[in-house]
């Protein structure tokens, strides 16, 4: 019983921390990630999850000094709101809107959508970028395990229900394209098809992970799907490193106290962890076939193995189609 506990709650967290050491150790060794000009984005819509606070406000930000079109999608209209008034009050011409989207509900996912759709806007780029670290174990509108219903199954939907207007909107030469923002954490998670809720044994930590290697299994095969159809359409994932933003708030408080002690110094900024998921969603260099993959410091990098199996992507695929009721 000891052993079995140590295994489902100490290892999870020991793993998590350690890899958070190293990715920390090797950030300080590198120079973070600076964003190159990119093109003016005039008439392109993008939708933001996420984007009220931290790494979404800055990708919003840019995006719109660029001239494109940004529907931030939150939970909090208070929040929403005053980012859009900041953005605008900073760009005169920005074009920013808010509009509510809570991903730890499947029907407010699709009124969402619907809402979008209902404005017959083009959609140049989706960036799936909202997220949950850390929190108490609980459940999702639906029923689902939060790490996996919010960071995964919510952006899936998301995606999916988008993915005729991002086709349709995209062209050789401009593909639209899907970003989801990861995390290293993903090296550390691990997929059971079998208890995808956690209720075999729970550790926020664990779930986390998990969530993280489900995103990035998800938008590889997402990739792959889209470019034997043919489609002007990449995914790619991106893992923006270690950020001083809120995302660790849910952290055991002495850690959390530590943590923020450090990140001011030692962390990157939101607009620094931004860079690289800019690259992804703008750069002309991505065009096409060089689209895809895992991005992480300005560049793409290999991952763990279980994020190229093919039966574990296409066995999750068909998971979450079936969870969602979808065909």
């Amino acid at each position: 019983m000891f052993l079995s506990a140590v295994r489902s709650y100490l290892l999870p967290v020991i793993r998590l921390y350690l890899l958070g050491l190293k990715v920390l150790l090797v950030q300080l060794l590198r120079r973070a990630p600076a964003l190159p000009v990119m093109p003016r984005q005039d008439g392109k819509v993008a939708i933001v999850t996420g984007g009220v606070r931290g790494i979404g406000y800055e990708v919003v930000r840019h995006m719109a000094r660029l001239g494109a079109h940004v529907i931030i999608g939150g939970r909090n209209e208070q929040e929403g709101q005053a980012a859009v008034r900041r953005i605008c009050e900073e760009y005169k011409e920005a074009k920013v809107e808010f509009t509510k989207l809570d991903l730890a509900s499947l029907q407010s996912v699709r009124q969402f959508v619907q809402s979008f759709k209902e404005r017959n806007l083009p959609l140049n780029i989706l960036v799936n970028n909202a997220g949950v670290m850390l929190v108490p174990e609980g459940r999702t509108e639906d029923g689902y395990e939060r790490h996996f219903g919010v960071n995964y199954l919510g952006h899936f939907l998301l995606t999916w229900l988008l993915l005729d207007i991002l086709k349709d909107s995209g062209k050789y030469g401009s593909f639209s394209r899907v970003v989801s923002v990861s995390s290293s954490a993903h090296r550390v998670g691990e997929i059971r098809l079998n208890d995808l809720n956690s209720c075999q044994s729970y550790s926020a930590h664990a779930a986390y992970c998990h969530s993280k290697l489900a995103q990035l299994l998800f938008s590889s095969h997402l990739h792959q799907e889209l470019q034997h159809g043919g489609f002007p359409l990449s995914s790619c994932a991106v893992d923006p490193g270690m950020v001083d933003t809120g995302l660790y708030r849910h952290m055991w408080m002495p850690l959390y106290l530590a943590q923020r002690a450090i990140a001011r110094l030692l962390f990157r900024t939101p607009a620094e962890g931004a860079a690289t998921v800019l690259y992804a969603a703008l750069s002309p260099d991505l065009e096409g076939e060089c689209g895809g993959g895992y991005w992480a410091n300005g560049h793409r990098e290999m991952t763990t193995p279980p994020t190229f199996d093919p039966q574990l992507q296409l066995n999750l695929w068909e998971t979450s189609l079936r969870l969602l009721d979808l065909h």
